[in-house]
């Protein structure tokens, strides 16, 4: 009797929670390589999703009359999410613009920028307090943090964006130089695929 109650009360419960996490982790990651257009890892992440989700659903299927399997189920889906950005925030794949606007003279911060390895490029513009210098640098996920580094060392009050890209011309020089995240046997195979 106590085994039922174990299984029933908690080990199912918590059986379901994880593999939510595990469920909706996927599914975040999934959704990014797809807005990339990364059709062959996309695909396999949400076969083992699906996968996972019938086993925590069929588990609430056979204990509609337990709250503890809806709270699980629920609390589950929350972290996953939760796990899942975190996930994506570490991982280092894929490309980000930064733009920067700034009226202080930039000399000294696009040495400091062009030293780290970023190509920019530089436009004269007018805002609001006069004339200011726009900074853009396509940049791997991976170096944003130092080139956010590099700006507030040099240039604290600069205002700048940042946002996602979904494909780089991987023919320049300045993609070469930065190479993949994939292996170059793999990158190969999947350039053929996409």
């Amino acid at each position: 009797m106590f085994g039922a109650n174990f299984l029933n009360l908690i080990f199912l419960p918590l059986a379901i929670f994880f593999v939510r996490i595990v469920d909706v982790s996927l599914g975040t990651i999934r959704v990014i390589f797809i807005s990339r257009g990364i059709r062959i890892f996309s695909a396999i992440l949400g076969f083992f999703e699906v996968l996972i989700w019938l086993f925590a659903v069929g588990q609430i299927m056979r204990n509609l009359d337990s709250p503890m399997h809806y709270i699980a189920y629920a609390a589950g889906f929350g972290m996953g999410n939760f796990v899942g950005i975190s996930i994506e925030k570490r991982l280092s794949y894929g490309h980000r613009i930064i733009t920067l606007v700034t009226q202080k003279d930039a000399t000294v911060l696009v040495q400091s920028l062009r030293g780290l390895g970023c190509n920019l490029t530089i436009l004269g513009g007018e805002g609001k307090m006069g004339p200011v210098k726009i900074i853009f640098s396509v940049v791997k996920k991976g170096q944003v943090g130092v080139v956010l580094g590099a700006i507030q060392k040099f240039n604290p009050n600069a205002f700048y964006t940042i946002e996602d890209i979904k494909a780089v011309n991987e023919d320049t020089p300045a993609a070469k130089n930065g190479g993949s995240w994939l292996p170059v046997a793999f990158r190969t195979v999947f350039q053929k695929m996409k």
